[in-house]
């Protein structure tokens, strides 16, 4: 396997490290925490002006024709900086669920301007006291002359107040699996949204919707063919979320080593106690092999050949890595660790952050113990840019 990255990885890399040491430093970080719209200025212009929003677009929607290992790299600097704004959610997961199952007029519509940051589409997915399964969808889409009707309650919606529309997944029929997607209007008559505060101060949302109307054009994909889709979507920017966890536990980690060479305790600094050294020396081999495993299920997706097994186990593995590296920073800070002046409490909140969502550790387990127990390993996610 060739570990080594192409020149136009290694610019992409430089690129948005320049843009995140530009715009996304720590203290970008703290003043967008708990904002109600949730995209950073100058940061949020920036990353529209360099085409990166495109990035899962093939090039004859005007993207960049990025493969996911070129994504997974930029992510992996976003996670450094822990960028915020709707990248993940609208120029990821809109973007991939409407190229894979999208009419030709939505994608004539969207996709061209969702590369473009122009339009912001984020996924509203996750139900009050439901789990991340398709048994979790409860909310259901009533047909009507109109289209649709839609009545309940969303969750952790992402940056909802900046979304143009929201992707919502609905069940449409009383099998498992019968469940649809539609885009909703995010000021659609009925639609009220309620900002939730989080252990990451981000920018979520409870979205509550009350006799929505929803035309039948706004269907992406087949009525019941919304958790294949959405799945097939997961599984895709898995490897991402995981590259950002590696990025943000990488970072994370060099700020504990360069702390632990200043501060000093009886004459000596704390990174010379082996106790402490070897906290580190455990980090630094946990996150080669969580890098290597990103990198891993990012090629494979593009060689066409990925089992649902590698996605999952990456983004498991990696934010554990994230999770734990931020927890043994915290021990190497000591009482400093837990206070705002210190930047490592905002990496060690949002590690937590992440491993809870998207598909959250046990949901991840499960996925992989299916795989490894019904042998599953042929099944592959179709590449929908392949060549």
């Amino acid at each position: 396997m060739d570990l080594q990255f192409s020149e136009e990885q290694r610019t992409l890399r430089d690129m948005v490290k320049t843009l995140c040491a530009d715009s996304s430093t720590t203290d970008d970080v703290r003043k967008m925490e708990n904002d109600p719209v949730g995209l950073p200025g100058a940061f949020w212009d920036k990353i529209k002006d360099t085409g990166l929003l495109a990035m899962r677009l093939p090039e004859a929607h005007g993207g960049m024709g990025l493969t996911l290992l070129d994504c997974a790299v930029i992510f992996e600097e976003l996670g450094r900086g822990l960028a915020s704004g709707p990248i993940f959610e609208s120029a990821v997961m809109a973007v991939t669920a409407i190229s894979k199952a999208g009419t030709d007029a939505q994608r004539s519509a969207l996709l061209e301007n969702l590369g473009a940051g122009d339009t912001i589409i984020t996924p509203a997915w996750l139900e009050p006291d439901n789990g991340f399964g398709p048994e979790g969808v409860q909310m259901r889409a009533d047909v009507a002359p109109e289209g649709y009707r839609l009545t309940g309650v969303k969750r952790h919606v992402f940056y909802g107040q900046a979304a143009d529309k929201l992707l919502v997944l609905v069940r449409t029929g009383d099998d498992v699996e019968a469940l649809g997607l539609l885009l909703v209007d995010r000021d659609a008559p009925g639609v009220e949204l309620e900002q939730q505060l989080s252990m990451a101060s981000d920018t979520q949302y409870k979205v509550t919707f009350t006799d929505v109307v929803v035309p039948a054009d706004n269907r992406v994909g087949e009525a019941h063919a919304g958790w294949r889709i959405w799945k097939e979507t997961m599984l895709e920017g898995l490897p991402l979320l995981a590259a950002y966890a590696v990025g943000g536990a990488q970072q994370a980690l060099d700020i504990t080593v360069q702390y632990s060479k200043e501060r000093e305790q009886f004459d000596k600094p704390i990174g010379a106690f082996q106790a402490l050294a070897h906290y580190m020396s455990d980090a630094v081999a946990v996150l080669d092999g969580a890098k290597t495993l990103v990198l891993e299920a990012a090629w494979a997706f593009d060689e066409g050949n990925a089992s649902p097994r590698l996605p999952a186990m990456a983004k498991l593995f990696a934010c554990n890595a994230f999770r734990d590296t931020t927890a043994m920073a915290e021990q190497v800070y000591g009482g400093y660790g837990f206070t705002l002046d210190y930047d490592i409490q905002l990496y060690f909140r949002r590690a937590k952050q992440l491993q809870l969502n998207w598909w959250d550790s046990r949901y991840l387990e499960e996925l992989i113990a299916a795989d490894v127990l019904d042998g599953d390993s042929d099944v592959t996610i179709p590449n929908p840019f392949a060549v």
